[in-house]
This record gives structure tokens, sequence and C-alpha cells, in this order.
């Protein structure tokens, strides 16, 4: 028994009226079917297509239309600041800064030379930057300008449709190209500053050339028509320089004075976004565009338009859609009754080539067209696309193995490159102070053989019964001499490492540090400062203590000097590392403010220190003695108290130990 369900499961599986027809019923209603319904549907969409098309590209060359006078005023505000640039950078200007005769002079022979409005010295003053930027003058700031360009100034205001509401009559600022550059004499000091620009209201020679460069003669197509491109720069709202031409006036009398619309003023001034569209220009409509135009202090006080007129290219969009609605329809008709043969033949095995792409773009590498029943060259092509994708599989694969490799040795060659450089940088600072530490060596050394030989010429010329008078004088400058030659030594060492090696012993570091106290004792006591100790460790790393004496002096002595009010002096040692590999740490901890972050990211590098007196050798000789017996010096700040203070800065050395 059948269920309604398999009745209307049955009813669906039957041929459609469709499938039912003949093959005549069936190419005819094919033929029709374009032609009453699609092909209409068809039409009106290209056309509606066509005419967006048309207004977009319009919008497009009237953008690159923009961007090319844009351009072109960055290159002239550049050109200003250059020519400013290398006024300034003259030694004739410098040489003439004593003359103020010749100085006035040469700034109208540079002013007619680089062809800028005015050139004038400022004196000089250290916080006044270079600078070159649109800037806004108003009437009480405009005394820089001469009387002639003064009168170019003041643009009295036109009423103009949809403009925003205002009260002024006039617009008295002054919009310039404005540069500043320092004026240097030949020992490099600063003796003045010099100031010049161009000024932008009533400019005409100026957006005529920007004109001339976005529209060229020939450039805009239908100049029969009317076709024609305009320029303009605002101050504000208002037209301070255009080619604009004034509602139905003579050809000679330009649009300055009139304002623009409220709208592209609240999206251009105050939003600060580009305008694209079409608009109303004092009496026609213009594709338009403005872009905001900003001071050096990045406040925007103006804006550059440039616009096409809109009728030439409406005539020719109509003209266009009506072309191509007639074209289309007559080639689609033709292209029915041509193609219906063989369309079926040829979209079957191309439907099974573009789902098999898609199965390729998803993922599944192995998809195949497989076999088709067509011999011609969509065959061919279904058969070629299957050996494509083949190859394209196997290459997919030997492409991602070779990327794997090349990225792993791109990795390890990038690590290598990064230590090899590090290593040189540390290679040429050593080497420089090397140098700078042996010539200095050099140099001291000469004094105190000098030295010491007037004072043993002096001991058998005084004799016996006279030196002894003053022996401890005698003493205490042979003890001077010997604390120079000791001084001389180190330098050395720290200049030829190999060559001065010290006595390498197992240490007592809990004697060692006691002994540094000792040496410390009168800055301990003189800053007030507590000392605690916690000296736990029973292994003594070899090394020569004289040398670790000095690196702990020095560590020491860096954290009484951040204690200058009193505080707590941490030292501690300590056995660690593993079984393998023992060492003994030595801690020197303080309480004091702590290390910047900027300062701790480079305390270990040479000549680099937060003390005037300093000179920024002290920490990074000390990690190069430790690093000579295979040892490390760290430098951290402690965790911050309960209370938010800084918990000081903490110093940390490990030494090599025997087990």
């Amino acid at each position: 028994m059948t269920t309604p369900t398999g009745a209307r499961a049955g009813r669906a599986l039957q041929p459609g009226w469709f499938a039912r027809l003949s093959i005549r019923n069936k190419l005819l209603a094919l033929t029709l079917l374009p032609l009453l319904g699609v092909l209409p549907l068809l039409g009106a969409g290209l056309l509606w297509w066509t005419d967006t098309a048309i207004d977009a590209l319009l919008r497009t060359k009237v953008r690159a239309d923009l961007a090319v006078a844009h351009g072109y005023f960055e290159r002239v505000l550049a050109e200003v600041g250059g020519s400013v640039g290398a006024a300034a950078e003259s030694q004739a200007l410098a040489r003439a800064l004593r003359s103020p005769a010749e100085l006035q002079a040469l700034l109208l022979r540079y002013e007619r030379r680089e062809r800028l409005d005015f050139l004038r010295v400022l004196p000089p003053d250290p916080t006044r930057a270079d600078s070159t930027s649109v800037e806004v003058l108003a009437p009480e700031q405009q005394g820089l300008l001469s009387p002639a360009l003064r009168e170019r100034v003041a643009v009295p205001l036109l009423d103009t449709r949809n403009a925003a509401p205002t009260a002024r009559a006039v617009e008295d600022r002054a919009m310039l190209l404005l540069a500043t550059r320092a004026v240097r004499n030949d020992a490099g000091e600063l003796i003045g500053h010099l100031q010049g620009g161009v000024l932008l209201n009533r400019n005409l020679p100026f957006i005529d050339h920007i004109n001339e460069i976005v529209y060229p003669a020939g450039s805009l197509p239908f100049a029969d028509w009317g076709s024609k491109g305009t320029a303009t720069l605002f101050l504000d709202d208002v037209r301070i320089s255009t080619n604009v031409r004034l509602f139905g006036g003579v050809a000679e009398e330009r649009a300055i004075g009139t304002r623009v619309s409220q709208s592209v003023r609240a999206a251009v001034l105050g939003q600060g976004q580009m305008w694209l569209d079409r608009a109303f220009v004092v009496q026609d409509w213009y594709v338009s565009a403005y872009l905001p135009l900003a001071d050096g202090q990045g406040r925007r006080v103006g804006m550059l338009y440039v616009g096409v007129l809109e009728r030439p290219f409406v005539l020719l969009k109509y003209a266009a859609l009506a072309s191509i609605g007639v074209l289309f329809f007559g080639v689609m008709i033709v292209a029915a009754f041509v193609s219906l043969r063989w369309a079926r033949g040829i979209f079957h095995p191309l439907e099974r080539m573009e789902a098999t792409m898609q199965c390729v773009e998803g993922g599944d590498l192995g998809a195949r067209v497989g076999a088709v029943a067509n011999a011609d060259e969509v065959g061919r092509l279904a058969q070629h696309l299957d050996e494509l994708l083949a190859t394209i599989e196997d290459n997919t694969r030997r492409l991602q193995g070779w990327n794997a490799e090349l990225d792993a040795k791109v990795a390890e060659r990038t690590a290598a490159l990064q230590a090899a450089q590090r290593q040189l940088v540390q290679a040429e600072k050593l080497a420089t102070v090397g140098q700078l530490t042996a010539s200095i060596a050099h140099e001291v050394n000469n004094p105190i053989a000098v030295i010491q030989g007037n004072l043993d010429l002096l001991r058998e010329l005084l004799g016996a019964e006279a030196a002894s008078r003053v022996a401890p004088e005698l003493k205490l400058v042979d003890a001077q001499i010997e604390r120079m030659r000791l001084i001389v030594t180190r330098l050395l060492q720290f200049a030829r490492p190999g060559e001065f090696a010290g006595y390498v012993e197992a240490v007592d570091t809990a004697r060692l540090l006691d002994d540094c106290l000792v040496l410390a004792g009168h800055q301990i006591s003189r800053a007030g400062v507590q000392v605690e100790r916690d000296f736990r460790a029973t292994r003594q790393p070899p090394i020569n203590a004289q040398e670790l004496q000095q690196v702990l002096v020095n560590l020491i002595v860096n954290a009484l000097q951040a204690l200058p009010s009193g505080g707590t002096l941490h030292l501690a040692t300590a056995d660690g590392g593993t079984a393998e590999a023992p060492v003994v740490v030595i801690t020197v901890a303080d309480n004091g403010p702590g290390l910047a972050p900027e300062l701790l990211a480079q305390l270990f590098q040479p000549f680099v220190t937060r003390r005037q007196e300093g000179t920024g050798l002290g920490l990074w000789i000390s990690r190069e003695i430790v690093e000579r017996y295979g040892g490390t010096l760290e430098a951290a700040n402690a965790p911050q108290k309960d209370d938010g203070a800084p918990g000081g800065a903490v110093f940390t050395v490990r030494l090599k130990a025997e087990g």
C-alpha cells in the first residue's frame, strides 16, 4: 500500500513539463525566454551598472586629480623649506649678519632667486625648531609681510548659497607656506633664524599653475561641450585663490571670497575627511574633491579643491548608455540563436571542471574531472586540467618540503648572524677601550719613572741623616708612587689581559668580603649605612683575589652611592649550581631607589653612568674580570615592598667552583 508521503515522492520524480517538450519546443522556449524576460532585465541591469561605473570612474579621476594637486602643493611646500634652508646655510648670509646694509640687499636677492614672497632674519632662540608648514597669521601677526603683500590679504566675503551662516564681512587672515631654518656660524654656533615663505591669499599664478598641472590643455575630453577643470585654495571655508569664475561675470572675474557649502565644511574641516562627490560650485554642478590642509600644530585651517564640470560627462553618460543598450540587445538576440545549439555540450564538462577546481581550492588536491564524453577542445581541456592538477599536487608537496627546510636554514643562519654581530660589536668596544687604556698607561708610566728617579736622587743629596727627618713624607711619596704603578698595571691588565693575568688561588669569599668592608669602612660610616652579612658559601672559587676584591669593592661603593642618606647594605654568599657545575653566588644588595629601566638595559656597556663624575667603566671592567674566569655578573631590581616603595638594586656574581 502506498502512503501519502510515498505518493508525493513519486510525483516529484516524474518528468516536469519542460522535460516532456519536444526538441523544437525546447529550442523555441530557450530562444523566447531570453528575448521576452531575461534580456530586458539584463539590459536594465547593464544600463544601471554603466551609469554607476561612469560615475565611479569620474570620481576616481577627480580623486587622482586631487592627489596630483596635493602632491604639487606638498612639493612647493618642500621647495619653500629647501630654499630657506639653502639660504640659511650660505656663508654669505652668515657674513651679512654682521652688516645690516648688506643683509637687506642679500635677503632681497635671495627672495628673487628662490621666488619667495618674503624673507627675514629672526634673533637666535634655542627653543625655536626648524619647520616647514602651512600657517595662518592673524592681522596682528602680519608684520613680516610687505605693504604690497598685506594688500592681497583681505578678502571680502560674498554671499554664497548653502554656506554656513557667518557675521564676518572680510577674511583678514593670511595663509602662508612658511619655513624657518637655523643660521649658524663657522663654529656651529646659533646666530639667528631665517624665516621665509609664500603668501597664498590671491596667489593666482600659484593656483593657475596647479590647474595647468592637473588639467593641462587637451587632458579633458569633450572640450566642445564645455569640459573644464578647476582648482581652489580655501582659508577655512573661504576661497582665497581660485580659477572658478564668478556668477555669470566676465571671464577675468574670479570667485574669490565665495564660500564652500555647509555640508562640505562640516565633513572636511569639522571631521578631517576627504570629501568626494558632486557639488554645486558657485553656479554649476561639479564632480568635486576637497582635502583638509593642516598647519604645523595639526589644526585644520583650510582646504585644497579640484573638480571637473559635470555637464559634459552627463551628456556622455546618456549617449554611452543608449549606445550600450542598443548594442547589448542586438548582440544578445543574435547570440541567442547562434549559441543555443552548442550550449548543452559545453556547459556540462565546464561545470564538472569548475566543481573540481572548487574542491581543489577547498584543500582536496586529489580531486579530478575524470573522463568526459566530448572529444573536442573542451574534452581535451578537461584531460589537460587533470594532468595539470596532478603536476600541481606533486609540486605543492615538494614546495612545502623545501619551504620547511628553507625556514629552518633561515632561522639557523639568522641566529648565527645575530650572535656574530653581538660578538663583533663587543670586540670593537673592547678594542677601543683597550687602545685607550694602553695609551693612558704608557703616558702615565713616564712621569712615574721621573718622579721615582728624582726621589732617589733627593735621598742621595740629603744624606741619611737629613733624609731621616723627612722619612715619613718620603715613605708616603713611595707609597703613592707604588699605588700609581698598581693602577697603571691594572690598566694594562684590562688592555692586554692575557699578558697581565693575576695569580689564581682558591678564595675564601666571606673573608674577602670582610676585607672589602674594611676598605670601604670610611664611606660606610660617613653614609650611616647598616651592613647585613649572610655568608653561607662553603666552596672557594679559583680566582685572583685582588681582582675579585676590586670587583666587590666596586659593587659595594656603587651601592653606598645609592644610599647617600643611610640605608641597608646586604652582603651574602651561597653555594649554587649543580653537582656537575658547582658555583659560588655572591650577592651585593641595597634598599635604595633601584635601577631605572633604561639604565638597566645598558648598565654593563662602556662609558654608561648615572653619576656626573663617573667614567662608566667600573661595572664594565668588573664584568670583564668575572667573565675572564668563566663567571657571570648580573644586575636586577628587588621586588617592591608592601607599601609600594622600591626594593633597591641587586648585583649577583656567580663564580665557578670546584666540587
